[in-house]
């Protein structure tokens, strides 16, 4: 069976998320980092790193438990920022296919990122990754 990575790439509120479970498999996004034990989102900019970190090691533990489908939506507007999934994807075996989300759906940005700082996003969004 063929092991696939699907990353999912926009600015806030494009629906990469919901993209990303409509294509079903394991979902992983940084943003699940910070969701507490009852479910509400408590974002804290210090711990971004974080959670990008958590957000590659729940992907390389389900790539070692060889998980044919695996889904990672997140915003990746730079190269340095996707590059540490396909690493993990060309030593675990799994295809990559790279998607990227736009809004044209009048989505909400239900993270509440400023304007301004979306716009920073678009002007830096790296398009041929």
């Amino acid at each position: 069976m063929e092991k696939t990575l699907t990353i999912c790439r926009g600015i806030p509120g494009s629906g990469k998320s919901t993209f990303a479970k409509i294509l079903g498999g394991q979902h992983y996004e940084a943003d699940m980092f910070f969701i507490d034990e009852k479910g509400n989102y408590q974002f804290d900019i210090t711990k971004i790193k974080d959670a990008h970190k958590w957000c590659q090691g729940m992907v390389q533990s389900d790539m070692i438990l060889e998980y044919p489908k695996i889904v990672v939506s997140n915003t990746f507007t730079l190269e340095w920022e996707i590059k540490p999934y396909f690493e993990l994807a060309k030593e675990y075996g799994y295809k990559v296919f790279t998607i990227i989300v736009e809004n044209r759906h009048g989505g909400k940005n239900v993270h509440e990122v400023p304007e301004d700082k979306i716009q920073m996003m678009k002007d830096r969004f790296e398009v041929n990754l």
